[in-house]
């Protein structure tokens, strides 16, 4: 390998090109149209435009990003996480035209991506397992059938999805059908696949994952455990490294099948093998994520292995010894530093980064996809950074996550630094007090506490008086400056300023407003209907967060927005007589 395609964006991007510099790789980036001045863009070694904004029409287009390999030379393609990452067409049509793929290959893609296949290959070497459907199920009746059988809480999950995506926790027979169909839906819109498995829900289990990392030779290495515990909306934001408050036989009962698995499937790559564990100590294998996770760094942090340019290794050829995977040291956590808006329920911020001071010192790392003067679009990931802090034992690492958190100062978006804070702050995540967190820690526990306290309360949130944005004029990359106040009023769908700032209006009591910026997904009433208050009236999609729009108030609708629209943040989209 000589030169790499990076088919993804933002942070993860930034990574491999640092990977791609240390492995003496040159490096190529691609962007969609607001990602013209991004970060990525200016590091790598050669960048080309996608020409699109949507991420269908850029980071998802397998053609766009196949053509900009042939075009700039590249021999190599890493998918990072997330979008293409773990489709194995892209695979398939990256190994067709003649290029290195960084990651296994599509049939293992397939076969533990198709999560009910994973599931059968995972009872097939004897890995624990909580009771599911053998087959996607055909429609919601199925789901019923489940239910009552197996009794509820239940989760309806897309049989080709991860991160969280298109997936729904039923604790109630009535939500049955509105949650299949939630599902399916963002299983369509995130994997273009609606096909959707049901399986029992461990109540407040933790989430534990086993990194693997496996050569073109058949040897499987697992690299230590994670915890990712700390999650809302099944999106992690806290995640550590060993996994702790384990004992010897869960730690090797996990490392055991996360092994077994892999090598059952003929993986090769980076790999991450999840499973639950119940109040109980039962362990429960969840899912594999072909692919590179966010979270890696803490692995990385107390192994001392880079692990992207391991995966250059193993696309290279290289075969994988025992010493080529330290034994784990020490204790890593790695934080997540996304634009949502903790007091208004993680709610996503698009906007101008106004200001970006890292942290630093001893054991203190940030990955970040932004700095100062970058614009947090709203149809890509509210993750801006990730904070990573080592010491030599969770204590002093806790005592170094404290600091760094304090030091770390973002303005022009909300963040969620304050909740960070006040994480690291709590007895049940600090000293594991009542086994330690779980996966519903954060909105029963943390959340109530909280909202409680007056402080925590939103703030608004100041804006810059110069924007400043890239242009491109006949292939050249040019800055212009406008003032924030004039972007603020340009009502261009999807273009900086509709995303970030809806035009001033009065105030109207009957008005329907757009909780965040996004895409206005559906309808679901009628227009002219009478709603009652409360009701279900839409779905809105932003920062990959699928959010419900209920009528504030009994009356007739009336719409005025169409579905499938992109919506400034306390837009108008309806109103209710």
């Amino acid at each position: 390998m000589k030169k790499v395609l990076i088919a993804n964006r933002s942070e993860i991007a930034v990574r491999i090109i640092r990977a791609c510099a240390d492995h003496g790789l040159q490096s190529v980036a691609v962007y969609a149209d607001d990602d013209i001045d991004a970060l990525h863009v200016r590091m790598a070694d050669e960048a080309y435009a996608l020409q699109g904004q949507r991420p269908a029409d850029t980071y998802l287009d397998i053609a766009k990003l196949i053509a900009v390999a042939r075009q700039s030379g590249a021999d190599a393609v890493h998918p990072g996480y997330g979008f293409l990452s773990e489709n194995a067409s892209f695979a398939r049509a990256v190994i067709d035209a003649g290029l290195t793929w960084v990651g296994p290959p599509p049939s293992a893609i397939e076969q533990l991506g198709d999560k009910v296949q994973a599931r059968k290959l995972a009872l097939s070497v004897g890995a624990p397992l909580v009771a599911g459907t053998p087959e996607p199920v055909k429609d919601v009746a199925e789901v019923h059938a489940f239910a009552r059988e197996h009794g509820l809480p239940i989760a309806i999950k897309a049989a080709f999805g991860g991160g969280g995506r298109g997936l729904k926790v039923v604790w109630k027979a009535d939500d049955i059908d509105e949650l299949y169909g939630a599902a399916v839906r963002e299983a369509v819109t995130a994997f273009g696949r609606g096909e959707c498995f049901v399986e029992q829900f461990l109540d407040k289990p933790r989430h534990i994952e086993a990194q693997v990392m496996a050569d073109q030779h058949g040897n499987v290495r697992v690299l230590g455990t994670r915890d990712c515990s700390l999650q809302r909306r099944n999106q992690k934001l806290v995640e550590e490294a060993p996994a702790p408050f384990l004992t010897d036989v869960q730690r090797e009962r996990i490392h055991q099948s996360a092994r077994e698995i892999c090598q059952a499937a003929g993986y090769v790559g980076a790999g991450t093998v999840e499973y639950l564990l119940s109040q109980s100590g039962a362990i429960s294998f969840l899912e594999v994520n072909t692919r590179l996770q966010v979270e890696h760094p803490v692995t990385e942090e107390t192994t001392g292995t880079d692990l992207v340019r391991l995966q250059f290794r193993v696309a290279e050829g290289e075969v994988l010894a025992d010493t080529s995977v330290p034994a784990p040291y020490g204790h890593a956590f790695e934080f997540r530093i996304n634009a949502e808006d903790v007091g208004r329920g993680f709610l996503p911020a698009p906007g101008l980064v106004t200001r970006f001071d890292a942290p630093s010192g001893p054991g203190v790392r940030v990955d970040s996809g932004v700095q100062s003067g970058s614009m947090v679009a709203g149809q890509f990931d509210s993750m801006l950074a990730k904070l990573i802090v080592w010491g030599p034992t969770r204590e002093v690492a806790v005592q170094r996550a404290r600091r760094a958190l304090k030091e770390f100062k973002i303005e022009g978006v909300p963040t969620v630094l304050p909740f960070h804070e006040a994480v690291m702050a709590h007895d049940d995540f600090v000293n594991g007090l009542h086994m330690g967190v779980h996966t519903r820690w954060i909105e029963t526990q943390l959340m109530p506490q909280w909202d409680a306290q007056p402080e925590n309360r939103p703030q608004p949130v100041q804006s810059s008086g110069l924007q400043r944005m890239a242009i491109e004029l006949d292939g050249r990359r040019v800055m212009l400056g406008l003032p924030a106040s004039l972007l603020s009023g340009l009502s261009v769908a999807g273009h900086a300023a509709a995303a970030y700032a809806a035009p001033q209006e009065e105030a109207d009591a009957n008005a329907v407003t757009a909780v965040s910026a996004g895409t206005l997904t559906a309808w679901k009433v009628t227009d002219g209907a009478t709603v009652q208050q409360g009701d279900l009236i839409a779905v809105m999609e932003a920062m990959k967060m699928e959010m419900q729009v209920n009528a504030p108030r009994a009356g007739r609708i009336s719409f005025k927005a169409e579905a499938g629209s992109y919506q400034a943040a306390g837009a108008v989209i309806a109103r209710i007589d």
